[in-house]
C-alpha cells in the first residue's frame, strides 16, 4: 500500500467515523458544528484523493471516480445549505439529504473495500478483478447499509431543527 492510499484510508475511515457521530447528532436534533465541520472537510478530502490514486481519472473512468465526483457534487450543495444559507427553510432537508447521502456513498465504497480486502469476505462474495465484489451475501450487506442509511435520513429529517448553527 502506497503512502497516499494508506492517507486516503486513513481520512476516508475518520470522516465515517465523524459522520456517523454526526448522523446521530441530527437524530438527536443537535448540532454539532466543529464535528461537522470535520465529517465534511475530511469526506471533500477523500472524494478528492481518490482522484489522485491510480488508475487516474485520465488514464481510465472507475465507478469509484463517479462516486467521488458524485460525492464532492453532494457535499458542496451540503457546505452551502449548513454555511452559506444557514439551514433556512428548505436547506435544512436539503443538508440533511446531501450529508447522509455523501456519508453513505462513503460507507458504500467502505463496503466494497472491505469485501476486497478481508480475506473473511472475500470468500463471502469473491471478485474476479477488474469486477466489484457480487453475490447474494454482498447484496444483502449493501442492501442493509442501504435501508439503514434511508431510514436514518428519514428520522433525521423529521427530527432535526437547530435553533442555530453557524
Amino acid at each position: 500500500m502506497t503512502t497516499l492510499v494508506l492517507v486516503h484510508v486513513i481520512i476516508s475511515l475518520i470522516a465515517i467515523v465523524a459522520g456517523v457521530l454526526v448522523m446521530f447528532g441530527l437524530l438527536g436534533s443537535r448540532a454539532m458544528p466543529g464535528l461537522t465541520a470535520i465529517f465534511l472537510v475530511l469526506t471533500i478530502l477523500t472524494s478528492a484523493t481518490g482522484f489522485v490514486i491510480p488508475p487516474l481519472v485520465t488514464e481510465k473512468l472507475l465507478p469509484s471516480h463517479i462516486i467521488g465526483g458524485l460525492s464532492l457534487v453532494l457535499l458542496a450543495i451540503a457546505c452551502i445549505a449548513l454555511y452559506a444559507m444557514q439551514l433556512k427553510g428548505a436547506w435544512r432537508p436539503i443538508y440533511i439529504v446531501t450529508a447522509m447521502v455523501s456519508l453513505y456513498l462513503n460507507v458504500f465504497v467502505l463496503v466494497i473495500q472491505s469485501f476486497l480486502k478481508v480475506p473473511a469476505l472475500q470468500a463471502l462474495a469473491p471478485a474476479v478483478p477488474p469486477n466489484p465484489p457480487s453475490g447474494p451475501v454482498f447484496a444483502v450487506v449493501q442492501g442493509i447499509v442501504l435501508v439503514f442509511f434511508v431510514l436514518v435520513t428519514i428520522g433525521a429529517w423529521r427530527r432535526f431543527r437547530p435553533v442555530t448553527f453557524a
